[in-house]
């Protein structure tokens, strides 16, 4: 029997026993935290990787929506397909080609960001226990995924060429002598989120080569691989193996995240299952936005668009790195990205960047600490992720002051009282030398 004399809202406690396992790995993550913290007008963020939307011909957008309801409404604002339309995933294709892919539309499929296609991965190959490789650091994004659906995830060591060789196999050895193969390597090769570097050239095949040999899933996920400053866009992953690399793109970088509209170019039988995966999880996809996305493509330059981006983000980058040269304590170092939204900064030792998070708020400058990046939570605390997509570069070299100023007071108390955090701890090795 129920009490009637007990008010009928429960507490979210009262569940908690019932939820299923896989949900204990569901937590906020740390950049999420810190929005409502960045978003306050005094405090420059350097933390979210938002991109400039601003820079977009937005009335020209608006004109794509007007007439796209009054000539097509019926149709974008019916049910579509699963698997995406079929003309925007042609366009799909045309956009891979710039990055050596040969793709064809049957094989890819449309989904909610590249987010969604990670989850859709997740879901069809991942058991609880299920062992991931995955970059050191990693997207922060992707490690909520593999946790969501209970995998253990190894971390493999990069430089500032990207993943290292050595290190992969050297996981998979590892690995295999505890009894376990892994399903899966992820990895972002170009302009790496957090940590700003690229797979150098040299490595592309031999990193496929390591993972085809051991059976190992590759997951490409190039949101950024447009978005390069001084060269021409790097030749995929994808583009020399169909059979061992899932390739993984999005629209929210080159375009607008607020569509929605991200890929998946995968080998048929994994395209099949993640067509089904998609239509148990949301039936289809915004067909309105596929359309309107489809007919900005079509009609408007998005190649000059995709250019004036670089030439924005570039100055933005600039701005950040004379910055950082001229107001970081001189044992900092960071990395130099050619392309993409961020540098990984590693601080002085014996600071924590958790710790001192709370201080630099204060002092109305915001960033990631690194431990966001690390499946355990626990490692990165010399680092942080500071990013220069969204603030104009005059408020780039003010956050950057203010952090420097932090900094060099952490270094103070560091060198009066001891250490201010705790170091990083490395995998079974020292932590990547980014």
């Amino acid at each position: 029997m129920t009490d009637e004399s007990q008010p009928h809202h429960v507490t979210v406690d009262r569940y908690v026993e019932r939820y299923a396992a896989r949900a204990r790995g569901m937590v906020a993550s740390e950049i999420r935290a810190l929005f409502a913290v960045a978003s306050r007008p005094e405090i420059v963020s350097l933390a979210g990787g938002m991109p400039y939307v601003s820079a977009l011909p937005l009335d020209a957008v608006g004109d794509i929506f007007d007439d796209l309801v009054g000539s097509r409404g019926a149709v974008a604002m019916q049910y579509g397909s699963a698997q995406g339309d079929p003309g925007l995933r042609e366009q799909i294709c045309e956009v891979m080609a710039l990055e050596g892919v040969n793709g064809h539309a049957d094989d890819v499929v449309v989904t909610v960001g590249s987010q969604q296609a990670l989850d859709l991965i997740g879901r069809i190959f991942l058991d609880p226990g299920d062992v991931v490789l995955a970059e050191a650091p990693s997207y922060v994004g992707a490690l909520g995924v593999f946790a969501s659906y209970q995998a253990d995830v190894v971390h493999v060591p990069m430089d500032d060429d990207g993943l290292q060789p050595d290190a992969l196999r050297d996981a998979i050895a590892r690995t295999a002598a505890s009894g376990r193969t892994p399903k899966l390597l992820y990895t972002v090769p170009n302009f790496h989120n957090p940590a700003g570097v690229t797979l150098a050239a040299s490595r592309r095949a031999e990193i496929v080569d390591i993972a085809r040999s051991a059976g190992v899933l590759v997951l490409e996920d190039n949101p950024y691989g447009l978005l390069g400053f001084d060269q021409e866009p790097m030749r995929a992953l994808r583009a020399d193996d169909g059979d061992t690399v899932v390739y993984l793109g999005s629209f929210s970088k080159t375009f607008a995240p607020g569509l929605r509209v991200g890929w998946a170019l995968a080998p048929r039988g994994v395209r099949d299952k993640l067509v089904l995966a998609a239509e148990a999880g949301i039936l289809s996809h915004s067909v309105v936005c596929q359309l309107a996305l489809s007919q900005y493509l079509a009609n408007h330059p998005w190649r000059d668009q995709v250019k004036a981006f670089r030439e924005l983000y570039r100055e933005r980058r600039d701005a950040m790195l004379g910055t950082l040269s001229s107001v970081m304590p001189a044992a900092c170092t960071w990395t130099h990205p050619t392309g993409g939204f961020y540098v990984w900064l590693t601080v002085p030792e014996g600071i924590d960047t958790k710790a001192m998070l709370p201080r630099a708020v204060g002092a109305r400058v915001a960033y990631v600490p690194g431990s966001a990046f690390f499946a355990d939570g626990a490692d990165g605390a010399r680092h942080m992720r500071l990013s220069y997509c969204y603030p104009e570069p005059d408020r780039i070299r003010e956050g950057v002051r203010r952090l420097g100023a932090v900094l060099e007071e952490e270094v103070e108390v560091r060198d009066t009282f001891g250490t201010t955090g705790t170091p990083a701890r490395g995998l079974d090795r020292p932590p990547p030398n980014l």
